[in-house]
């Protein structure tokens, strides 16, 4: 019975931190988004570049999991 016990909590952690990586990232897509369109406003092509790469690394990273 202890074992299944800690087996439930390992696995509750587990589903903690999986919720909690997608959290982050969704949030930090949302920022990259909003920092793509003030580069495009102000015309800013390197900001632009280096954030799209940023976000593709994302969604790349979206994609392994």
């Amino acid at each position: 019975m202890d074992q299944m016990k800690v087996t439930y909590e390992v696995m509750l952690g587990l589903a903690a931190e999986m919720i909690w990586d997608e959290a982050l990232r969704k949030h930090r897509s949302e920022q990259i988004y909003s920092e793509i369109d003030s580069a495009l406003a102000k015309g800013d092509e390197e900001a632009f570049r280096a954030l799209t790469e940023e976000l593709k690394a994302l969604e790349d990273l979206k994609e392994c999991r």
